[in-house]
């Protein structure tokens, strides 16, 4: 095939990824390759599949660069399938039964976690060691390369060991019960309803351009209401922000939250460009948290709620539920080296909120065999 991007905007663009839908294309028990027909590079790329059942759901990913106003062709060949680059595998997740049964997931600028049914059970069971949370834990790497398996083989060897700066980076973001970066509640009388751990998983994919996976949630009670929740998850290269795209059955409105951690950060909200964000200073660094929203006309409102409560003071957007809820969430520090203050961080999210509500424009040309 060959496939055309278009930019529309007055911004140089990269680290967008564009998804080809292969349209239940046969490979031959072949691969593609994407080329720039301009100046014949090979341009990374990743075939994906969200239905393992069946080859319906398969999309070719790619990340152009593209200049303002201005626009590319790329060729897609047919390849023998070649042995796969490991340096390449840059966006990864996995389960982690080895720390009990965490989720964690990275790319080459950003890491996050969350906690499954048995760190649940065992605070249930006032077992040592457990965490009771939905909360999206962020783990503060300030490398290119992966570092999950690193981190949790050094803490199997040294209990605390990824707590510990040693040039990579580290786990010192306390989520608790707050929401962290991105966690989900809602909003009854006087307070927040929260979901417990999730309670089963699915990796999709790991990749140079993508991961993704799937968490289930048992349901739970909000306003006398029953609800039912499963997040697709998923992270892309060179992006700071973790897409949730969240189905919920039982309430018309929910709410994104960051945590406050000592409640001394600033915070901006725009409501005409849909997001949020929390800077703060962070240890011996600085640390900023967004949230933008994919509808922003179905944000309904923002609210700083502050409490006594330990760890239940979070930053929260309300918005409307459609059939699913679609958001980003994540977190930029300033020790990594890739945002050095607030006004950065909201300009990186201003940004993103703009390239979403103005994707790249692409065309697909099939070319006959």
């Amino acid at each position: 095939m060959s496939v055309t991007v278009k930019n529309s905007l007055a911004i140089d663009r990269a680290f967008e990824t564009v998804e080809i839908d292969l349209k239940d294309m046969d490979l031959k028990g072949q691969t593609l390759e994407v080329i720039n027909t301009e100046t014949n590079e090979v341009i990374i790329s990743q075939i994906i599949n969200q239905n393992k059942k069946s080859s319906a759901g398969s999309f070719l990913l790619f990340q152009p660069r593209i200049s303002a106003y201005s626009e590319a062709t790329y060729k897609v060949n047919l390849i023998p399938i070649k042995d796969i680059d490991s340096t390449l595998m840059r966006c990864y997740s996995r389960f982690v039964p080895e720390r009990t049964d965490d989720y964690a997931w990275e790319n080459n600028k950003v890491a996050f976690r969350t906690f499954g049914p048995v760190a649940q059970k065992m605070v249930e069971d006032g077992v040592k060691g457990g965490t009771l949370t939905s909360g999206i834990d962020a783990w503060l790497k300030r490398v290119e390369y992966p570092i999950i398996n690193k981190w949790y083989a050094k803490e199997a060897l040294e209990k605390g060991a990824y707590h510990k700066d040693t040039g990579e980076g580290l786990d010192n973001f306390h989520v608790g019960i707050s929401r962290g970066v991105g966690g989900l509640a809602v909003k009854t009388d006087s307070t927040y309803a929260v979901s417990k751990n999730f309670t089963n998983w699915e990796t999709i994919s790991t990749g140079p351009i993508r991961t993704s996976f799937i968490l289930d949630y048992q349901d739970w009670y909000a306003n006398g209401k029953i609800i039912k929740e499963r997040k697709y998850i998923s992270l892309d290269y060179g992006h700071n922000l973790t897409r949730y795209i969240v189905e919920l059955k039982g309430i018309d409105r929910v709410s994104i939250g960051l945590t406050l951690h000592k409640k001394d950060g600033e915070v901006t909200t725009k409501t005409d460009e849909g997001w949020m964000s929390y800077w703060e200073p962070f240890f011996d660094s600085e640390l900023g948290q967004g949230v933008v929203l994919k509808n922003k006309s179905a944000l309904i409102n923002f609210d700083r709620f502050v409490t006594d409560q330990k760890d239940q003071s979070n930053l929260y957007v309300e918005s409307n539920v459609s059939a699913p809820i679609e958001y980003y969430a994540g977190f930029g520090w300033k020790k990594s080296g890739q945002f050095q203050s607030k006004a950065e961080w909201n300009t990186y999210l201003s940004r993103f909120s703009k390239c979403l509500e103005n994707p790249i424009e692409v065309h697909v040309e099939w070319l006959p065999n």
